[in-house]
């Protein structure tokens, strides 16, 4: 039988996601729909793909034998997406943009209103999360990343040095050593279930015993206890013309492997064949090359 492209999307979201409920966040639909279309997918193919329970719905054997030809659909279904749109050769309309809640706090936002200055007929959605995006599968346009892209399908635009340090309030600053160990240094960090985030590990590896005196599940909210002068964090030391002053200041520390780090422009090798998403592009490529001559 044929299995439409919607209900194989049904399918590979539940899969990825382990559970109906979230499924059906990522589908924005409601539960109950998912739960309907599931038992008629299921219905028409004579066999259970998933067996639920409290904790969630875990593939079966059945289930496990569609991942990978779903996974390629999505991937496809993203590529005729993007060249049905290559044929509107007016810059305008959504780009989503993808990045770490650091990038798209600090530097997407302020750089949407830039964009829709220059060009009224662009909008931007930024996609603050923590997990990349499938870009193949369309699930945004361009993406901001700290690794470089390891998917043959994907296209790595341009790549942006950034130097690290450690941020401190200039009252927290006063009442550290002069040039204070990483020991010293009371920490902000990810809480679970982020605790893999980085800085965590990095810390982790620098640090003996590494306890942070204050963690949360969000950016801002870390960033918050910074600015209060709770603690410090890893952040970037590369300023842009959008940067506001948070009242911040680095301390003269060795981060040693970590002090440098990397911020890679993404996407899709096809999604620049959409006028929209080239003019974002190229935008964001000014933006970062002006960034590094700074």
């Amino acid at each position: 039988m044929d299995i439409s492209w919607d209900d194989a999307r049904l399918f590979l979201a539940i899969a990825e996601t382990g559970s109906l409920s979230e499924a059906a966040r990522r589908l924005r639909v409601g539960q109950p729909t998912v739960s309907r279309r599931l038992a008629a997918l299921e219905y028409s193919l004579g066999t259970a793909l998933f067996r639920r329970s409290v904790d969630g719905a875990a593939l079966t054997a059945a289930g496990e034998r569609l991942v990978l030809p779903a996974k390629k659909m999505a991937e496809w279904a993203g590529e005729l997406h993007r060249a049905a749109e290559s044929a509107d050769n007016s810059p305008k309309g959504l780009v989503r943009v993808t990045g770490s809640p650091y990038a798209c706090f600090d530097f997407l936002a302020p750089f949407a209103a830039h964009v829709w200055q220059k060009h009224p007929g662009l909008r931007l959605e930024v996609l603050s999360t923590i997990q990349y995006l499938d870009l193949a599968r369309g699930e945004a346009d361009l993406a901001l990343r700290m690794k470089p892209p390891t998917n043959a399908d994907l296209k790595r635009v341009h790549t942006l040095h950034t130097p690290n340090a450690v941020m401190v309030s200039k009252s927290l600053k006063a009442k550290l050593p002069k040039k204070p160990t990483l020991q010293q240094i009371p920490w902000v960090a990810w809480s679970p279930p982020f605790e893999a985030v980085p800085p965590n590990p990095q810390l982790e590896s620098l640090i003996p015993g590494f306890s942070p005196v204050f963690t949360a599940d969000n950016f801002l909210v870390m960033l918050s206890a910074v600015e209060a002068g709770v603690g410090a964090m890893v952040l970037s030391k590369l300023a842009h013309r959008f940067s506001r002053d948070r009242g911040l200041v680095p301390l003269d520390i060795d981060l040693g492997p970590y002090a440098k780090g990397e911020t890679h422009l993404v996407c899709a090798k096809s999604a620049l064949d959409i006028p929209r998403v080239r003019k974002v592009s190229e935008l964001l490529v000014e933006e970062m090359e002006r960034m590094q001559r700074r």
